[in-house]
């Protein structure tokens, strides 16, 4: 099928004006990106409360890299799952149940009988972060107008980084109130790694408030049959003035198949997946593999390598994150003005000049478990840059494809599983990078600067620019 992506009415002047609406998709937009708030929230949040953990049940760092890893083994299991329930129910109610569990999984986790329930809170909190990241690329890509689809897009990277900058600042808060860096000081019943995990309840209930106030996928309600009420919010979203019916007919046909998307669809006859499956997947993977992670889970000791002083660690944490923000809004400004793969190129380029920096600065010898001054100097400031072209580029643009490039008869089950790959891939970065780093923290970085500058030919021969295409275009 041929069409022309859609693109809002032009002005006189020849510029384009806004769509119709276009304030009323921002807010359907943002409330749905709360779940990558809650998403950011809870994966950093526990940071905070690693230490009194171990503490408190005077558990080694294997265990306790578990207790705090099965998060991500829960996020594979909601990002595989989200798709095909998404696909039956709708996406609202995905979100919803994604509300409860993070609500259930920040009660619980404030509240634990012992380490075992702790665990499964935190398996809880994982399968809803999950959820969370396979939910929101898909409303959004599903509701948001194709000339704006990438900035509204990039509104779940955005929230993300939002949410791992406010989680920081509320563990730095309660830690102060707490008398600096005591997490065990008991404040009503609770001791104040219990407060930081707790906390999350207040944003967990706004996202299943807000989920009751906005609409259904106008392409879901097409799929089970419900045109006159898609009509309805194509008109809210897209402006009155375009053809419903045409609407309509366009997405039926991008509907093809009868059933809904299963695991099953997205196998080919060949290499097990079908190629754009396995080309989600790689983009998922590289976004990991490049170890953006360990720049947030294991932050302070990075920071003490190069001088930092543990009490101050929350604090350049912080920095880390704001530059992660200016990174996102720099890559909302341009991913619908140059495309996505560009800055995907960009990125990478600036991904790997940093890591290799960082690999140089660590193959020095440490003195007092330090670095010398020139390259503790090089390895905080290539830290902040790697996160800074990380942020302008594949933390966002990596949602928006996956939220894009798939037809939409697989576009739910394919972003699950490529979804589930990332957490996988998550999981193993965070998982090895302790021994990784005790057997040479600089061979370590060189490891991640060889995938960083992998995903340049990876993004130029296999991945396609889908800036202002239609949903319905994409096969």
């Amino acid at each position: 099928m041929t069409s022309t992506a859609q693109t809002p009415s032009s002005s006189p002047g020849g510029k384009q004006a806004a769509p119709e609406h276009l304030g009323h998709v921002v807010f359907i937009t943002a409330a749905a990106a709360m779940g990558g708030f809650l998403f950011g929230y809870d994966s950093s949040v526990i940071n905070g409360a690693t230490q009194a953990i171990g503490e408190k049940w005077d558990i080694g760092a294997g265990t306790l890299g578990q207790v705090i890893a099965v998060a991500l083994i829960g996020c594979a299991v909601g990002a595989a799952t989200a798709g095909r329930i998404a696909d039956r129910i709708g996406r609202i109610r995905v979100m919803q149940i994604a509300a409860v569990l993070f609500t259930v999984s920040a009660v619980g986790s404030a509240l634990p009988f012992a380490l075992w329930d702790l665990t499964m809170w935190r398996f809880l909190g994982g399968i809803a972060i999950g959820m969370a990241s396979v939910i929101g690329p898909a409303y959004i890509a599903e509701v948001a107008p194709p000339a704006y689809r990438g900035r509204l897009g990039s509104f779940q990277q955005g929230a993300i980084v939002l949410g791992i900058a406010i989680s920081q600042l509320v563990n730095w808060g309660i830690l102060n109130w707490a008398g600096g860096d005591d997490r065990h000081k008991v404040f009503a019943g609770l001791e104040a790694w219990q407060v930081m995990l707790g906390v999350m309840v207040v944003p967990a209930v706004i996202y299943g408030l807000l989920s009751f106030v906005i609409p259904e996928s106008p392409r879901f309600l097409v799929s089970v049959g419900k045109t006159e009420r898609a009509k309805k919010i194509l008109a809210e979203v897209e402006g009155e003035h375009i053809d419903l019916d045409a609407r309509v007919a366009e997405i039926q046909d991008g509907l093809r198949s009868d059933h809904k998307s299963t695991f099953k669809d997205l196998l080919g006859s060949r290499f097990g997946f079908l190629p754009i499956v396995w080309i989600g997947i790689g983009l998922s993977v590289f976004q990991q593999l490049v170890g953006i992670n360990v720049a947030f889970y294991y932050s302070a000791t990075l920071w003490q390598s190069v001088g930092i002083d543990p009490s101050d660690s929350f604090f350049y944490s912080f920095t880390t994150s704001i530059i992660n923000i200016i990174g996102t809004v720099i890559a909302m400004i341009f991913v619908d003005r140059i495309g996505r793969k560009p800055l995907a190129l960009i990125g990478s380029a600036g991904m790997t000049l940093a890591l290799a920096c960082e690999a140089w600065a660590f193959s020095a010898d440490m003195v007092n478990g330090k670095l010398p001054d020139t390259q503790g100097l090089v390895a905080l400031v290539a830290a902040h840059v790697f996160v800074l072209f990380f942020a302008l580029s594949w933390g966002v643009v990596v949602w928006v494809f996956l939220g894009e490039m798939f037809p939409n008869r697989l576009r739910a089950a394919a972003l699950g599983v490529a979804a589930a790959a990332q957490w996988i891939a998550n999981w193993t970065i965070t998982a090895s990078f302790p021994s990784l780093a005790s057997w040479n923290l600089s061979g370590t970085y060189v490891i991640y600067t060889f995938f960083a500058a992998l995903s340049i030919p990876f993004v130029l021969k296999f991945v396609k620019e889908t800036k202002g295409k239609r949903l319905e275009e994409m096969g």
